[in-house]
C-alpha cells in the first residue's frame, strides 16, 4: 500500500486510491467546526483528494489500521508547502497533528529544503494559536482565493 514510516504511535505512510474516501470523511469531519464560522465549507472539504493522492502528495497517519488523519504537501522552490494536514475527531488531541508536522519537517530536511510554509484561514484561531508553538512565525496575511489567510513559515 505504500512506505511505511514510523512516528510515533501513528505510522505514516503515503496514501493509496483506497485511502480517498477515509480521508475526504476525515476532512469533512475535521473542518466541519469552521463552515458557520467561515460562512462556507473551508477548502479541504471540497478538496481533489484522488489527483492528490495520484500525484503522491498525501501522507496518512494510522492508528490500528485505520486512518487518523492525513496530511497534504509537496516542494515548492527550496521549501515544502504544506497545503493540508486534519486529525479525524476521534483521534483528535492524541498527538497526531504534531506528529504528522514532524513528518514533513523531517521530509523537508531529507530533501535539503530550508523551510516548511503554510496557510491557514483567519477564521480558524485554533490552528493561528497552534503553528507558533511548533515554531511557525507569520509572514503574512492577506485575501487570496476568497479567503482571508495567514501565512507562517518556519525555517529549518
Amino acid at each position: 500500500m505504500g512506505k511505511l514510516e514510523a512516528v510515533g504511535d501513528f505510522p505514516m505512510r503515503i496514501a493509496a486510491v483506497a485511502d480517498v474516501a477515509l480521508i475526504e470523511q476525515c476532512a469533512r469531519e475535521a473542518y466541519a467546526m469552521y463552515v458557520e464560522r467561515m460562512g462556507r465549507e473551508p477548502a479541504p472539504m471540497v478538496a481533489d483528494f484522488a489527483s492528490a493522492v495520484h500525484s503522491g502528495t498525501v501522507w496518512v497517519a494510522e492508528h490500528a489500521a485505520q486512518v487518523a488523519g492525513y496530511v497534504v504537501f509537496y516542494r515548492r522552490g527550496d521549501h515544502i508547502h504544506l497545503e493540508n494536514v486534519a486529525v479525524c475527531v476521534r483521534f483528535q488531541g492524541q498527538g497526531v497533528g504534531r506528529q504528522m508536522l514532524r513528518h514533513v519537517e523531517r521530509t523537508a530536511g531529507q530533501l535539503g529544503c530550508v523551510a516548511v510554509e503554510l496557510y491557514t484561514n483567519a477564521k480558524m484561531s485554533e490552528n493561528l494559536a497552534m503553528y507558533p508553538r511548533f515554531g511557525y512565525l507569520q509572514t503574512d496575511q492577506r485575501w487570496e482565493d476568497g479567503f482571508e489567510r495567514v501565512f507562517f513559515r518556519k525555517t529549518l
